[in-house]
């Protein structure tokens, strides 16, 4: 049998059928729609659930380390990572953070370069990596930081008809403009941990149906200026119970992923075993939640935020996250970032860090999955 070859198919031509008429078979046959790169990573995060992977992401990653920063971002690499000094592998995830932008700043509020991040996820993209952006804006009511939460105000007044909606428009202008600017895919994770009242948007300082339509209102604006390549994730903070979770919930059609931020606290320099062990069993619990109201929703879950300040417990990853995480279809998980001008604030190893064996344990399960 002779075949019409045309730049996606081939189409067979039977014997009596006429060139035209295969022509006009080939014409008339649908074609399959073109994939977003957005929804071409919310396709690889479903076969990496599907193929039983977890994959492992650190906050500003490639930017600075414990004790590093990345001086001239024009013109030095974006190839230092803590994590790859100790584990030999980039991490498969790197977080952002965008507060600052919507001041115009060319730094975000961690004194990070707009330039470098823009640079430094690109590479990560390009070398087969994912980026999630986290964005911790100041107080638009107040002129203060995120976590000013001395109004209850504050989203009342940037939302459609509020005094300060025409700033927040001008806000989300720019956070337009920076995330366009990537042009690569992104997770994008605002008014994260809104189940607790440490950000202005939190629960005790607006109502559930402001919170639900500030989200709302943050997508559309963003798509229609032209913002498409995000998977949206819905993050509150654990733990929680499903009524809790679903109080503030946006809607399936505004979310992509369910995540949740959870992070072990306990005093500096005291090992505690059982301080792990229950921090283990409680983000077990929530986990069967969040999994619970991903498969109700059809979404995938992730644990968005976690972490333990100093790691002070030499087996953190391999008894106190990792037989939580394990036993739930979780997209990703990210720990947070290594401050290399505070030398307690980090949240994972370090090239010279006491306890990073416990670390490259972890990422030498077959579920965790690095790059």
């Amino acid at each position: 049998m002779t075949y019409l070859m045309t730049q996606k198919k081939r189409f067979p031509v039977r014997p009596g059928m006429t060139l035209v008429a295969a022509l006009l078979i080939a014409a008339c046959t649908p074609k399959a729609p073109a994939v977003s790169p957005a929804e071409a990573l919310l396709e690889r995060l479903n076969t990496s659930v599907a193929d039983g992977k977890i994959l492992y992401g650190h906050q500003d990653d490639l930017c600075y380390g414990h004790s590093w920063k990345v001086e001239d971002w024009r013109n030095d690499s974006v190839e230092r990572s803590d994590i790859k000094d100790v584990a030999g592998k980039y991490p498969a995830i790197v977080g952002f953070d965008l507060g600052g932008i919507e001041m115009g700043d060319s730094l975000n509020l961690d004194g990070v370069p707009f330039g470098l991040i823009r640079k430094a996820a690109q590479a990560h993209v390009e070398r087969g990596g994912i980026v999630t952006l986290s964005w911790h804006p100041r107080n638009p009511y107040t002129g203060s930081d995120a976590w000013d939460v001395s109004s209850n105000q504050v989203v009342a007044s940037i939302l459609p008809g509020g005094e300060k909606h025409d700033l927040f428009c001008l806000w989300l202008d720019r956070v337009a403009e920076f995330v366009g600017s990537l042009e690569v895919p992104v997770i994008f994770r605002p008014w994260h941990e809104c189940s607790e009242s440490w950000f202005w948007w939190g629960k005790d300082l607006c109502s559930e149906q402001e919170y639900i339509d500030l989200f709302r209102f943050t997508r559309k604006t963003l798509e229609e200026k032209g913002v498409k390549d995000l998977l949206w994730c819905y993050s509150p903070n654990g733990p929680f119970s499903q009524e809790k979770y679903l109080s503030r919930y946006p809607g399936d059609e505004y979310v992509e992923l369910l995540g949740a931020d959870l992070y072990m606290f306990k005093p500096k320099n005291l090992y505690n075993e059982m301080a792990g062990v229950y921090f283990q069993e409680q983000l077990s619990e929530m986990l069967a939640t969040l999994d619970a109201i991903g498969k109700e929703h059809g979404k995938l879950i992730c644990l968005s935020e976690t972490g333990l300040e100093s790691i002070n417990d030499p087996k953190w990853w391999t008894i106190a996250l990792y037989p939580a995480i394990k036993e739930y279809p979780v997209a990703y998980v990210l720990t947070w970032r290594n401050a290399w001008d505070r030398p307690d604030h980090f949240y994972a190893p370090w090239d010279g860090f006491s306890w990073a064996k416990d670390f490259v344990e972890f990422c030498n399960r077959e579920q965790i999955e690095l790059l």
